[in-house]
């Protein structure tokens, strides 16, 4: 029903999603990961919304995920280094080993902890700001957005930020993974990411526990929970999670954002004017162009019916998030780019246990970045029309290039 590889839809999906959502509410895909199960794909909002919630679902089958559940086969043990670092990924455990976990790194993360970064986050986009407005042509990704969101999460962490361009490369090779189909080129780096990021994660732990300092990682390696401490291998799995879903979504995010505003301008002045602030308009872009287009859950118990069709146990339900944030049945002209609209019920920070851990860093961070970008470069516009990144499931540009 959908091809995920014609080139068309990666750089617009919205149309083909818009006629399948009306069209049926879930239809089957052969699970192209090879697991021996079938994707049922969910296009509308209120199946979505209600599916993030299901306990009857899960991100795993058992206890911990299988290879088989990460679609690595079991006859690759070169895969190893990649499954090593998914195997205890909050994205990927579900209770008790996720309860435990999640406990553990969501003090870091509350609204009012975040709220007191905000001068600090201010500074950092003034400071990638500083070398870009007034000197001509810029990348909005790599010059401003990737530099910028990375240096907010490892302070947060409290790792260094001399490899920040490596954390880039580790993270945009381990992403790639989550796609529908991926190439063995893909593949190999993927898992060459994974081992030189667990490398570097281990050398940090090691460090911390020789000097700890008042930041998230000691909290980690010293943390005692009534299971004990948590194991290296799982220290280095949060790292990385938290390292990768902390820039990948905030400069996706922003890309497809100023490019709306960009495409948009009547959008672009509500803001330049100060008709509508940033902290509204964040909402809208996240709505209307998510990073994450879709989300994937395994059922897991008998009777779990979804669109009129009851899904088999070992079936996977997967949750087109594009698609539901542009459901007629619960957005208002739903195609209509409207940065006033702030409405913040979108599922693009997913729900349930799964809920997006750092969304309220992820708000804070996306309202200063457009703010000083307003307010620094209000003349800002595109140079050339971006490129897409031929990806789905991870959906951004390669590059948005604009003067200030």
């Amino acid at each position: 029903m959908i091809d995920f590889r014609d080139p068309a839809f990666l750089d617009d999906p919205y149309p083909t999603l818009a006629e399948v959502r009306e069209a049926t509410p879930i239809f089957p895909v052969e699970d192209p990961k090879g697991r021996g199960a079938t994707l049922w794909f969910l296009t509308r909002y209120d199946d979505v919304y209600r599916a993030l919630r299901d306990r009857r679902l899960g991100r795993i089958k058992g206890s911990t995920p299988t290879p088989e559940e990460l679609g690595i086969p079991s006859d690759r043990p070169d895969l190893a280094p990649y499954f090593e670092v998914e195997q205890w990924s909050l994205l990927m455990l579900e209770p008790p080993e996720h309860t435990r976990l999640r406990r553990l790194v969501a003090g870091a993360f509350t609204p009012k902890r975040i709220e007191g970064l905000r001068p600090a986050i201010t500074g950092h986009a003034d400071r990638f700001l500083d070398e870009v407005v007034g000197a001509g042509p810029f990348d909005l990704l790599t010059q401003y957005a990737q530099p910028y969101s990375v240096h907010v999460i490892a302070e947060l962490l409290g790792v260094p930020t001399d490899d920040w361009r490596s954390l880039l490369d580790w993270s945009h090779a381990i992403v790639k993974m989550y796609e529908l189909d991926r190439t063995e080129e893909q593949v190999r780096a993927a898992v060459q990411a994974s081992r030189e990021f667990t490398e570097w994660c281990r050398e940090l732990i090691a460090d911390r526990r020789a000097r700890p300092r008042d930041d998230l990682v000691t909290d980690l390696v010293t943390a005692e929970t009534e299971d004990g401490r948590l194991t290296d291998d799982e220290i280095v799995s949060t790292i990385i999670l938290l390292l990768n879903a902390g820039h990948e979504a905030t400069v996706n995010t922003l890309g497809n954002g100023v490019t709306a505003l960009m495409e948009h301008r009547d959008q672009w002045r509500a803001l330049v004017e100060g008709r509508v602030d940033a902290r509204t308009a964040v909402e809208e872009l996240i709505r209307f162009d998510p990073p994450l287009q879709l989300f994937e859950r395994w059922v897991r118990e008998e009777g779990v019916v979804y669109g009129g069709r009851e899904i088999p146990v070992g079936d996977k339900l997967a949750m087109l998030f594009g698609s539901a944030n542009r459901d007629p049945r619960h957005f208002p002209h739903p195609d209509r780019f409207d940065v006033a609209r702030g409405d913040s019920s979108h599922i693009t920070f997913g729900g349930g246990i799964h809920y997006c851990l750092g969304a309220p860093l992820a708000r804070l961070e996306l309202d200063v970045a457009l703010s000083r970008l307003v307010a620094r470069a209000p003349g800002l516009d595109l140079v050339e029309p971006p490129r897409r990144n031929p990806t789905f499931v991870i959906h951004g540009y390669e590059a948005v290039r604009v003067v200030a």
